[in-house]
């Protein structure tokens, strides 16, 4: 018989997390039992905690990220692309710093994870008070609220306070209570899969091939460059999918480099700079054509069962928003994030930056535009000023179900281009909150019906499209612009002059809505020919 010895499967190793304080050693009970120390924490601890980082996460970045960003604008060999995107996406983040404008218009999911030592006694109710956190940084801030609630099997109503909350808590250690607070927005969230592969692919000349056909699924519609995590084995489909969502958070950036013969989870080093390689000749870097897909790889190695191997995929997007915090006898305690994203900031002169620009004119008939668009080729990178019509998922469902009852689309839907998007709430004084596009993709399905009947003849959204798309495009004389996914402040900003309520305001964001727009960035993606950046993806 073997002798037992029991072996974690994450050995994370130290904490060198930046912390800073949020409350003293007073703020923190203790009693004793048994002879031991325990802390007795009361729920308003758990609330404040969760409201200060979930405000946090939607404002600021970590540093190490936005020094990444400034690495592309220093590399000789990044495209004008690498180079445009990536300053966009620093003055965004030093927008969002203000804290008022959020960085990305979809604040995302708000995620909890927490490991709750032995040793720490609350009331039992800890995800009530984490989520009364939640409920405050949303209801009180410039968030969007996102969260739809099932009435039935095909209806659905917006919650109005982006709750409820992703909450898992375990219990792990002894005298602290640990957090990872995570905005996890759709995009991002909509780009993680699960493959149940075999383990004929764990060979040196399978598994490359395999996961670089997978990653370029990913496409460019959760806004790169990305940190992207895969996760090769796992005991469970849900293990796999678990330890995803951990590394593309940096979570286990401390595990080992290597195995063992009990089965420890490990970090592979070389299988990382391997497959970063293979993401930098993809051709699709930085949104429009580079080097920069991805900023990083995180390469997870899980133990399996014998007859399976599940393989995760998944990214941390442009907006990359997470922080660490923990409670111990100290006091509560939350990761610093960057407050002077100012500092990555390099003197260079804007104009410089992303080649030649086509400035167009929205507010011509449509049919003027398009002729104007048909000049240009796929790739050209446009500044448009004018009307836009703002309508996604929702309120493209309600306008099929119109034609569906014989009806016919409203004159707006085909007067002029419709970006798909659905805003934040706007601050006091401000034209606009953080308005940036979401993915295209979700509104493909409607395309070739509504073109047929003359609307959305020109749309303004983010990611690559479907091959029905093109054909679409090429069918009837349509177009797919891409706008820069992650700079929702900037647009805000700079962009976006006025917004007015158009259509379905009982959909909240995702109502429909007129914005005059000015010097607003994008790139011809599809055209009318059926010429498609992403063709070859």
């Amino acid at each position: 018989m073997p002798d037992f010895h029991y072996q974690s499967i994450f050995e994370l190793g130290d904490d060198n997390t930046p912390y800073r304080q949020l409350a003293g050693a007073d703020a923190v009970g203790s009693a004793t039992f048994n002879g031991r120390r325990i802390l007795t924490l009361e729920p308003d601890i758990l609330t404040d905690l969760a409201a200060a980082a979930m405000r946090d996460v939607a404002h600021l970045l970590r540093p190490d990220h936005l020094a990444q960003l400034r690495v592309i604008l220093d590399d000789p060999e990044a495209s004008d692309n690498d180079r445009f995107v990536t300053w966009q996406l620093l003055k965004n983040a030093n927008i969002a710093a203000g804290m008022v404008l959020p960085g990305c218009q979809d604040t995302g999911t708000a995620i909890v994870y927490g490991w709750k030592g032995q040793h720490v006694w609350t009331d039992g109710r800890d995800g009530e008070a984490l989520s009364k956190g939640v409920f405050r940084s949303y209801v009180g801030g410039n968030l969007r609220y996102s969260q739809v609630a099932p009435v039935d099997m095909f209806s659905e109503t917006n919650t109005g306070t982006n709750l409820p909350a992703e909450i898992s808590l375990y219990a792990d250690g002894d005298d602290d209570y640990r957090f990872l607070f995570v905005a996890k927005g759709g995009g991002s969230a909509n780009k993680s899969f699960l493959f149940q592969a075999t383990p004929s692919i764990l060979s040196p000349d399978k598994l490359l091939p395999f996961l670089d056909e997978r990653i370029r699924t990913l496409g460019t519609q959760a806004c790169p460059p990305y940190h992207l995590a895969i996760v090769i084995g796992g005991s469970s489909a849900e293990m796999t999918m678990k330890t995803i969502k951990l590394a593309s958070c940096h979570y286990l950036d401390g595990l080992p480099e290597t195995g063992n013969d009990l089965g420890r989870a490990y970090r592979d080093r070389q299988m990382e700079q391997a497959i970063h390689a293979l993401t930098r000749e993809t051709g699709i870097g930085a949104q429009f054509g580079g080097k920069y897909f991805c900023h990083d790889v995180r390469v997870i190695r899980l133990p399996r069962h014998g007859g399976s191997l599940p393989i995760g995929l998944g990214v941390s997007c442009s907006a990359d928003r997470q922080a660490k915090a923990k409670i111990t006898a100290d006091g509560v305690f939350l990761e610093q994030l960057e407050t002077d994203p100012a500092r990555f900031l390099p003197d260079v002169e804007p104009a410089t930056l992303g080649g030649d620009v086509v400035e167009i004119d929205l507010n011509q008939p449509m049919d003027q535009t398009r002729n104007r668009l048909s000049q240009y080729p796929v790739r050209t990178r446009l500044s448009l000023s004018g009307t836009l019509i703002v309508a996604r998922d929702a309120a493209h469902a309600r306008l099929r179900r119109l034609l569906d009852e014989g009806g016919a689309l409203p004159g707006y839907f085909r007067d002029h281009p419709i970006y798909y998007a659905g805003p934040a709430k706007t601050p006091d004084g401000y034209a606009s909150g953080s308005f940036g596009p979401t993915t295209a993709g979700r509104m493909d399905p409607f395309m070739d019906r509504f073109m047929a009947e003359g609307g959305g003849l020109i749309t303004l959204a983010k990611g690559n499209r479907s091959p029905a798309v093109r054909e679409a495009c090429r069918k009837h004389g349509g177009f797919y612009l891409g706008s820069i996914g992650g700079p929702a402040a900037v647009l805000a900003e700079e962009c976006i002059k006025k917004v007015e309520l158009v259509d379905f305001e009982d959909l909240g964001m995702e109502a429909v809505w007129r914005i005059e727009v000015e010097d607003f960035p994008a790139f011809i993606v599809i055209d009318d020919k059926g010429n498609d950046f992403f063709a070859d993806l």
